[in-house]
């Protein structure tokens, strides 16, 4: 008798484990975002995207995207080791493959924080319509020998031409974010890069080079304009890295109809003049530095 009933609790304890399981595989999706009333959004601290101090780009976005569901909005601090793990339930390690190393519980719904679209996530999630757009460029301190080069109208050779001057000092990268030498074919070429370790936050990069712990950096569009006017004279753009890039909202694999209701609504807000009332908001040079993305959206193009 005593057998037949630990057996039957053993039984029980799975089951319920495995419904636990289920329940956070399947709680991200649309309809049951609309059940729970609250639509949670990860996101890390970054550039305008998320300030930390409650607004930001993404955060308004999010917050109007909750508002056109019908449910609350709930921001969910997260980091960038953990963020994918935050949406997944699963933890994952990037190199030197990608691979699921672990679970972990899931703690938001969707990614946005100024998240770039590169190979190595698309592996994990799926990404919305591009929400900005953005580029890596390299950046020097005004003692460094390296000069701003000069554009040709060819982006392959200016990007030659920028590569070439990473010969002039070291040069912060990081790995596994958008600043990683392996994308842009960097590494084991006699360069002399330094991973930045003093954070996993962007931000912290600039002022980390203007402390002449570097030369030089690469860095991400949206960081560059803010840097060029936080620090005015103290930097200067080299050249891209990068051809253009574009940035996303992140969504885990099984939340389609999450994903798709948010592109239907941000193609919404990019057609009634609300995304660049809050683009001009945050990043009002955007258009003058990356006109391509913003040219056919109302009220995109740049003024001089």
């Amino acid at each position: 008798m005593l057998h037949k009933t630990a057996s039957l609790v053993r039984r029980l304890i799975l089951a319920a484990g495995l419904l636990c399981l289920c329940g956070g595989a399947l709680a991200n999706d649309l309809h049951e975002i609309r059940e729970r009333g609250v639509l949670r959004h990860l996101g890390v601290p970054y550039a305008n995207f998320v300030t930390g101090s409650g607004d930001g780009l993404d955060v308004e976005i999010v917050q109007l995207f909750a508002k056109h569901l019908g449910v609350r909005y709930e921001f969910v601090p997260s980091t960038w080791e953990t963020i994918f793990g935050d949406l997944t339930g699963k933890e994952i390690r990037f190199k030197p493959t990608v691979q699921e190393v672990g679970r972990r519980q899931i703690r938001g719904d969707m990614i946005a924080n100024g998240m770039t679209i590169l190979p190595p996530r698309l592996k994990v999630v799926d990404f919305s319509d591009p929400t900005f757009p953005s580029a890596v460029w390299l950046l020097a301190r005004p003692d460094n020998p390296a000069q701003p080069i000069k554009p040709s109208g060819d982006k392959e050779q200016d990007i030659r031409a920028t590569k070439a001057a990473l010969r002039l000092g070291t040069t912060f990268v990081m790995d596994n974010s958008c600043l990683d030498p392996t994308l842009y074919d960097l590494d084991n070429k006699g360069l002399k890069l330094k991973r930045f370790t003093g954070s996993t936050n962007l931000n912290d990069i600039v002022p980390a080079m203007l402390k002449h712990e570097s030369d030089m950096t690469l860095l991400d569009v949206p960081d560059v304009m803010i840097a060029l006017e936080l620090w005015p004279g103290k930097i200067k753009v080299i050249g891209p890295i990068s051809e253009e890039q574009r940035m996303a909202a992140a969504f885990r694999k099984d939340s389609p109809e999450l994903r798709e209701a948010f592109n239907q609504f941000l193609a919404g807000i990019k057609k009634d003049g609300t995304y660049m009332k809050l683009v001009k908001k945050y990043f009002r040079v955007a258009p003058r530095y990356l006109p391509e993305f913003f040219r056919d959206i109302p009220g995109g193009k740049a003024t001089k």
